[in-house]
């Protein structure tokens, strides 16, 4: 006899109510970023859908890290990959265009949200166990070689094969909502349909070379038209993370991301 979570996955995978499972972990991420208890602010969530077996999965261990994980690492008969994009209220981003020193209020975003992202993640994988489906995700954070500075689970590339956005000049994915946010992804058992990928460039640099604002931005000029100099912008976030200490965890700047494409799309 079938136990009632068997009883429900097999209805979901029979009648291939696809949209209804995605429609649902739409609500519960968008229930758990308005019932946020932090001090920050956000705009509504971006969240895509990406097939596990997606070829682009398995390219990621050339272009992000050789170490770089499949879904089915993360979970054996992987389906799908839940990608969503917190993006930060605007007053977060104007504060932090401010000076050279990265803003307060940004650092303590970035400690909350990392918070919140694994709530949410803990919400998704008890609500689709009542399902019947098995979920597992890798933390929104920290989850970085320290030699390499590359992570194992790269949140936003995963997020870029989910058709949340495409990548700027600053190495950040640039959603609808902009890039000033935070990333958190999700791996389930359950097959859900993809979300289309866009395929015009959403980056000013990358379209006409009209936009430098991320490359003046930075502080430490780690960043520029050749690329990012991942140690160095490191080491600034750890000078960033001492003197936030008080926060808890915050390796964090976000110059790069509060120009013309941080709160959508960039005109031009």
């Amino acid at each position: 006899m079938l136990l009632a979570n068997e009883m429900v996955s097999r209805k979901f995978r029979l009648k291939g109510d696809l949209n209804m499972l995605s429609q649902l972990i739409t609500r519960w991420i968008i229930e758990e970023v308005s019932s946020a208890q932090g001090v920050t602010s956000y705009r509504e969530p971006v969240i895509g859908f990406a097939a596990a077996h997606d070829p682009l999965f398995p390219k990621l261990k050339e272009i992000a890290t050789r170490e770089h994980l499949l879904p089915s690492d993360i979970l054996p008969g992987a389906q799908s990959v839940v990608a969503f994009f917190l993006p930060f209220a605007e007053e977060i981003v104007i504060k932090n265009r401010k000076g050279e020193w990265p803003a307060k209020e940004w650092a303590l975003a970035y400690v909350e949200t990392n918070q919140l992202i694994k709530r949410i993640c803990e919400r998704l994988k008890t609500e689709l166990r009542v399902l019947g489906i098995r979920s597992a995700f890798a933390p929104p954070t920290h989850n970085f070689d320290p030699v390499t500075l590359s992570s194992g689970w790269s949140h936003k590339h995963v997020a870029y094969i989910a058709g949340l956005g495409r990548f700027g000049a600053h190495h950040m994915l640039i959603t609808p909502k902009g890039c000033a946010g935070r990333i958190g992804s999700l791996v389930i058992d359950a097959f859900i349909s993809p979300t289309p990928r866009p395929v015009e460039e959403y980056c000013l640099w990358f379209k006409e070379r009209g936009c430098r604002v991320c490359f003046a931005s930075c502080p430490i000029q780690a960043l520029n038209s050749q690329g990012l100099d991942k140690e160095r912008c490191y080491q600034w976030l750890l000078k960033v993370a001492e003197a936030y200490s008080d926060l808890g965890l915050c390796d964090v700047c976000g110059k790069c991301v509060t120009g013309p494409c941080a709160l959508g799309l960039p005109e031009g």
